[in-house]
C-alpha cells in the first residue's frame, strides 16, 4: 500500500534492503527488535523496507544456497552480505569463502540489486595468517566488484565486555547501535547509488 501510494504521488519508490547474514544480523541471544537490522529499519523509516534473511550459524555456502529464493521473493534494490564469520570459526578455506561471496555478489547484481559487504574478523588464536586471509577477502572483493564494504562490523564492540554477551562472540543489545553506526555509511552509499 505504501509503495503504491508513493508511486501514485509521483515520488521515488521505496527501496527494499535485503540483509543476508548469520547470527550477528539475526540478533542471536537478544530480542530481535534490539538487533541492528531492526534498528536499521527504524532509522530508514517507512520509505524503505528492510528484510532480514539472516540465520544463526550460516556460512557463505548456506547463504549462496538461500540467496536465489530470497532474490526472487523480495526483489531487493540493495543486498547487504554479512557472511564469512562462521566460515572462519569452522576453519573453512578462505578461497572457498571468497568464491561463495563472489557468486552472491554477481547473483545480486544480475538481479538488479546494489551490493555491500559487511566484513568480520576472527580471533588471532586461529593463526595470524589464516585470520588475515579471512579478513582480506572483503577488501579484495570490494575492489574487484567496485562495491562498498565495512572492514569490521564489530569495530568498537568486540573487545568491550559491557557490549558483548557472555560467549564473547555475539554483541548484546547495547552493542547493536554501534554496529549500526559502523554499517550506516555503507548503507547510505548503496541507497544513494542509483547507477
Amino acid at each position: 500500500m505504501l509503495v503504491s501510494g508513493l508511486l501514485l504521488a509521483g515520488m521515488a519508490r521505496a527501496d527494499t534492503v535485503l540483509v543476508l547474514g548469520d547470527s550477528l544480523s539475526a540478533a542471536h541471544g537478544i530480542d530481535r527488535d534490539a538487533g541492528w537490522v531492526h534498528l536499521l529499519q527504524q532509522r530508514l523509516g517507512d520509505e524503505h523496507r528492510v528484510v532480514n534473511a539472516s540465520i544463526s550459524g550460516d556460512t557463505t555456502s548456506g547463504g549462496l544456497e538461500r540467496l536465489p529464493d530470497a532474490l526472487e521473493k523480495f526483489n531487493p534494490d540493495v543486498v547487504l552480505l554479512e557472511l564469512g564469520g562462521n566460515d572462519g570459526l569452522r576453519g573453512l578455506p578462505p578461497e572457498q569463502m571468497k568464491n561463495n561471496l563472489a557468486r552472491m555478489i554477481e547473483m545480486s547484481q544480475d538481479a538488479g540489486a546494489r551490493v555491500a559487504l559487511l566484513g568480520i574478523m576472527i580471533p588471532p588464536n586461529y593463526g595470524e595468517s589464516y585470520a588475515n586471509a579471512i579478513r582480506d577477502v572483503y577488501p579484495q572483493l570490494a575492489k574487484q566488484y567496485d562495491i562498498p564494504y565495512v572492514p569490521f562490523i564489530l569495530e568498537g564492540v568486540a573487545l568491550h565486555d559491557d557490549l558483548m554477551q557472555r560467549d564473547q562472540i555475539h554483541p548484546n543489545a547495547k552493542g547493536q547501535p554501534i554496529m549500526l553506526d559502523n554499517i550506516w555509511p555503507v548503507v547510505t552509499d548503496v541507497l544513494n547509488d542509483n547507477a
